[in-house]
């Protein structure tokens, strides 16, 4: 059975990017969200392997949307890898405190090297 990734941006050329990189080269079931709101629906509906999640969002930003992952009992143990701008170490501090796995600046990795991390997270 594919891996079932939920990914939470409110770029489409990010969520396209990742979806198509994650999908062919994985061969992953890759599901998108525009905003916070709407990624922690489809979290519950879906219980997916892994989240990757963005911090600048509407509807509930990504530290808001983590912080209701680790609250949730089944939803807790979703490992979540935060997939963002902000390169602040405050923020970064701050995401790992919420629960995150792990910290990925957009600006300093490629989508392959996201999937690597990915991979490695999931052991795969």
């Amino acid at each position: 059975m594919p891996k079932k990734i939920i990914i939470i941006d409110d770029e489409s050329s990010i969520l396209e990017i990742y979806s198509q990189k994650f999908s062919t080269q994985a061969n992953w079931q890759i599901l998108t969200a525009k905003n916070g709101k709407e990624g922690l629906e489809l979290i519950k509906q879906h219980q997916p392997n892994l989240i990757l999640l963005d911090i600048v969002m509407p509807k509930a930003d990504g530290f808001d949307v983590l912080q209701k992952i680790k609250k949730d009992e089944t939803l807790k143990n979703i490992p979540v890898i935060m997939l963002t701008n902000l390169t602040d170490e405050e923020d970064k501090a701050e995401a790992f405190k919420r629960g995150a796995l792990d910290y990925l600046v957009k600006a300093e990795h490629t989508p392959s090297q996201a999937l690597e991390a990915v991979k490695r997270k999931l052991k795969v």
